[in-house]
């Protein structure tokens, strides 16, 4: 979990010595491929990733953001979002917030490194991720992907629901769909009219106690605030 960047660097050198060598066909075009968390991708692997990227190693880094670590019970991540309910963040009567601090934005910790490609996806939008894919195979080096994967055991929510969840992320604008070239940055769905953040907290249980038992509107404002800086960033 720590170090699968550095294990993708072998596997690329590799790769790399046996077609100089003769011994592997260039057109077979074999991909290395890091699958992993949000738990390691925002803290666990965090030194190897920017090593990775350092030596501008060849792969794919593919993370499945479920804001937290879901395979110890659903625990606090640098990936949890501000408020949200989880097991090392309870909300209750001596924290009734729950998470105290934001997300990290690993997408900008990716972007300063410079590499070729990034972007954000979404099982709501598979044309859109399609599409991505096909554009990274074109450059050589780091290419990062960050998938928005509800996670119903840990969001409290119907598993039906997974897909209208990923979609309500991005129409409220919690979730951006962007990509980076060179660490250029362009949006590529902008909803026409964003729903109100709080229509995306409410479907999910992890958020329940910011409306019951008592409405908690200055956090769900703080939140709406937090999403409404970063689209009027990117609107000018």
């Amino acid at each position: 979990m720590a170090c699968a960047p550095a294990g993708a660097q072998g596997i690329r050198d590799a790769l790399d010595i046996l077609i100089k060598k003769g011994r592997l066909n260039p057109d077979e075009d074999l991909k290395v491929v890091v699958l992993t968390g949000d738990g390691v991708a925002y803290d666990i692997g965090l030194a190897s990733t920017s090593g990775a990227l350092y030596r501008n190693v060849d792969f794919y880094y593919l993370c499945s953001d479920n804001e937290a670590y879901g395979n110890t019970g659903f625990q606090s991540s640098g990936a949890t979002p501000f408020a949200s309910n989880t097991r090392t963040t309870p909300a209750g009567k001596m924290n009734p917030l729950g998470e105290l601090f934001y997300k990290k934005d690993l997408f900008e910790i990716w972007r300063s490194h410079k590499p070729p490609y990034l972007a954000t996806i979404s099982p709501a939008h598979p044309v859109d991720l399609i599409n991505k894919f096909e554009k990274a195979k074109h450059y050589k080096g780091p290419k990062l992907f960050i998938n928005l994967s509800p996670c119903p055991p840990g969001w409290h929510t119907d598993p039906s629901h997974s897909a209208k969840l990923a979609k309500l992320a991005v129409d409220t604008g919690v979730w951006a769909l962007k990509e980076a070239v060179y660490g250029e940055i362009s949006h590529t769905i902008i909803p026409q009219k964003f729903k109100p953040v709080e229509e995306y907290l409410r479907e999910q249980g992890r958020f329940a106690h910011l409306f019951q038992p008592v409405r908690q509107e200055g956090v769900i404002s703080q939140i709406q605030s937090f999403v409404d800086r970063y689209w009027k960033g990117i609107q000018g």
